[in-house]
């Protein structure tokens, strides 16, 4: 299942008639991404902006193409979205909404097929800088190369690219997989597509406090010889201890999701983790050469 965009993809955004789906669907068009058009239940037959309104995704992907949705839908309805757009086909769903209460994702990617790659939810999707954007991340701060990036932190992600565009280092694809819990797609899946991809020399990994997905990444960096250089930052190592900080996922469970676990876990693996996003790109430098 891929991650990835290209200048072929034909995107979606389910909720485009709201305000936030339809702010972001011309940011997206602005990018370059096309945008082929939304979907909005009883809005079937409308053009919103330019763009075609349908009634639901299996006809929108029957008459436009479409391989890639944005969802930008409430809430309590948007796992019923996410499932949707796996019915139809849709190859690659990136969920943007934050606050979907967790057992409906736990249901929603339960039985989700093999054929459909979810990112998120709560994430700011995904970009394959100079080909496509799917989400809402400043597509400006973002140039073309071939350094791969995972995060779970979408502010992290913008202050890091842009440390790395300024310093002359060029993205392949970013990869925003969201702050909750539960989500469709973690850091070892994004590793095992950064590594069988071309186009990728190395990875940048942005964890945070909570959860075990950076130990699990250090886990497969060494059990599967992962072969690109990799390094990392990890946000919120400075939060008092026994206070929940951020993200629903970042949840300290013993000694599971400390920052002490995370950094001795890359350690283990010989990953590098950066004091400050600043410290990034001459991290990439020195693993690069």
């Amino acid at each position: 299942m891929s991650i990835y965009l290209d200048k072929t993809s034909k995107v979606i955004v389910q909720g485009i008639t709201g305000r936030e789906g339809l702010y972001h669907a011309n940011r997206m068009r602005a990018y370059g991404t096309d945008l082929v058009g939304g979907v909005t239940p009883g809005k079937g037959g409308q053009t919103v902006e330019g763009f075609a309104v349908f009634d639901g995704v299996a006809e929108a992907r029957d008459k436009t193409g479409a391989d890639v949705s944005v969802i930008f839908v409430p809430p309590p309805f948007a796992a019923d979205a996410v499932l949707e757009a796996a019915d139809a086909g849709i190859r690659l769903v990136i969920c943007i909404t934050e606050g979907i209460p967790v057992h409906d994702m736990i249901r929603a990617l339960a039985v989700i097929g093999p054929k459909t790659r979810v990112i998120g939810p709560n994430c700011p999707g995904v970009i394959t800088p100079g080909a496509a954007l799917a989400g809402i991340m400043p597509g400006h701060v973002f140039k073309p190369g071939k350094v791969g990036l995972i995060s779970r932190s979408g502010t992290a992600t913008y202050e890091i690219v842009d440390h790395l565009t300024r310093n002359g280092i060029g993205q392949s694809t970013c990869v925003g997989i969201g702050g909750d819990p539960i989500i469709g797609t973690v850091f070892v899946d994004c590793l095992e597509a950064f590594e069988k991809d071309p186009g990728t020399d190395a990875v940048v990994i942005v964890g945070e406090i909570g959860g075990s997905d950076e130990e699990d990444a250090a886990d497969l960096i060494e059990r599967r010889g992962f072969t690109k250089p990799a390094v990392a930052f990890i946000g919120g190592r400075s939060a008092p201890k026994g206070k929940r900080m951020g993200h629903a996922g970042a949840i300290i469970s013993g000694n599971s999701g400390t920052p002490e676990s995370k950094l001795a876990a890359f350690a283990r693996v010989k990953v590098p983790v950066a004091d400050s996003p600043s410290d990034i790109p001459s991290l990439v430098q020195k693993a690069l050469a």
